[in-house]
């Protein structure tokens, strides 16, 4: 059974201003959404099997080594997540501008920067280990390990980073199915070397560390082959095309307009995490606890979030203003659905989840005092992270930087008010604005992203 096309839409389609591939439907928010949040899901099973496998040595220090190291290795490739974002909106609007030559030179320039940027890290390995060292000190023993881990993964760093890229391209032509199956198989075969390089093998913590290594290579050889069709037509190499000024400066501007802002976004999180470990180490542990609900409902959304990104960015570039004003309601329709439904499922499970996640009793009742906190949660940030996938897809990243600031403001103003007064509580209130912030001021600044359209 075939999906409606909108009454509007129908009358589009008649006239020839609208094609059939143009129309925005339900199932195809939902073709794109769905692998996404799959993949997403397979990303904790990892972090578990990684520390499962150390674990199996009977030793605290190899745990904390690859939980530290990989912390901060993910840290400095999250640096160049931008990559992904402005991939995503660049790419949908050549591919919906119908410009197929700049959509090729795209995936050049955006493997170009992962796969320079990579390189960079690795000859700057001894400093930036020991700023990361200097910054999360460790026990000598943890250290010494940890840089063992780190020395060997930090050689498919090209990989990592061009991985962006390469997802940012391919949820561009919403064929997030590929997304999923590079996903699983790097997860999976990571678990799987895993289990034989340590537990087969004995090769300890470096044996976690070869096995991510050929997990993230043989992921980024299997994004490219999805990428093959690019390679097919000679505009991926033709160097006047990839290197010209103007498309390159656009692409720097948009790709550090993101970077401004999802800096922002972490000096919250941050800051909330250091002023909580002033409430003392049972309020800490609670916050920690609790923040995976927002991580569980940052996993599910994302899939409408790319959505939007996608839809967004095509009817951006073929100036749709009605396609695209259909994208972001029907995305945001989606994603409202979910909050809504974790909301319910955080109010009648949240207990549960949270004694999955810890056995201390303290940190337990901890937890529960402010567990009202995350059941709020989805609802209150679910426009926030909507609008952040309408505006990439938008390529409006002047508007994310400087609302993103505004929030941020907002955020240290609340903190620097109702921390004092209200303790814990009032760190939580803080967060919590900071979302809502993000949502009112991206959505004053949405009549303006539609007027861009024509």
């Amino acid at each position: 059974m075939t999906e409606a096309i909108p009454k509007g839409e129908v009358s589009a389609v008649a006239q020839g201003r609208l094609s059939a591939s143009e129309v925005v439907t339900h199932r195809r928010v939902l073709n794109i959404a769905i692998p996404i949040v799959i993949s997403n899901a397979t990303v904790p099973i990892l972090g578990a099997v990684d520390t499962g496998v150390v674990g199996q040595m009977g030793l605290a220090a190899p745990i904390g080594a690859v939980g530290i190291g990989a912390i901060i290795l993910s840290a400095l490739y999250w640096l160049f997540g931008f990559l992904r974002m402005g991939t995503v909106g660049l790419t949908a609007q050549a591919a919906g501008n119908g410009d197929d030559a700049e959509v090729a030179a795209l995936l050049t320039r955006g493997l170009l920067i992962g796969g320079l940027a990579g390189f960079a890290i690795i000859l700057l390995q001894i400093p930036l280990f020991w700023a990361s060292f200097q910054v999360s000190p460790a026990s000598a023993e943890v250290e010494g390990l940890a840089r063992s881990y780190m020395q060997i993964r930090i050689w498919s760093a090209p990989a990592a980073i061009a991985i962006y890229a390469i997802t940012g391209w391919l949820i561009a032509q919403e064929r997030t199915r590929a997304v999923l199956v590079i996903q699983v198989w790097m997860n999976g075969l990571n678990i799987l070397l895993d289990l034989w390089f340590v537990l087969g093998l004995d090769w300890g913590v470096e044996g976690v560390a070869f096995a991510t290594f050929l997990a993230e290579w043989t992921g980024a050889a299997l994004g490219l082959w999805f990428c093959r069709a690019a390679f097919a037509v000679p505009a991926w190499r033709d160097w006047v095309q990839v290197f010209d000024g103007p498309r390159w400066i656009n692409m720097m501007k948009v790709n550090s307009d993101i970077l401004v802002r999802s800096l922002l976004l972490e000096a919250i999180f941050v800051s909330f995490l250091f002023l909580g470990s002033g409430f003392g180490d049972v309020k800490l542990a609670a916050n920690q606890v609790l923040l995976q609900f927002l991580m569980i409902t940052a996993y599910a959304l994302d899939g409408f979030a790319f959505a939007a990104e996608a839809l967004v960015g095509r009817a951006m570039g073929r100036k749709q203003r009605d396609v695209l004003r259909r994208s972001a309601l029907l995305t945001s329709g989606w994603g409202l659905l979910a909050c809504t439904l974790m909301t319910v499922g955080f109010a009648i499970g949240g207990g549960a989840i949270i004694d999955l996640m810890t056995t201390a009793p303290l940190v337990r009742v901890e937890a529960r005092a402010f567990l009202p906190y995350m059941i709020a949660a989805p609802l209150l940030g679910c426009a926030s992270w909507m609008l952040d996938g309408i505006f990439i897809g938008a390529t409006r990243s002047r508007d994310m930087r400087n609302m993103m600031a505004v929030s941020f403001a907002i955020y240290c103003a609340c903190a620097a008010v109702l921390v004092p007064m209200l303790g814990n509580h009032g760190l939580w209130i803080s967060l919590l604005v900071s979302f809502i912030a993000r949502g009112v001021t991206l959505g004053l600044r949405y009549p303006a992203l539609e007027r861009a359209a024509g």
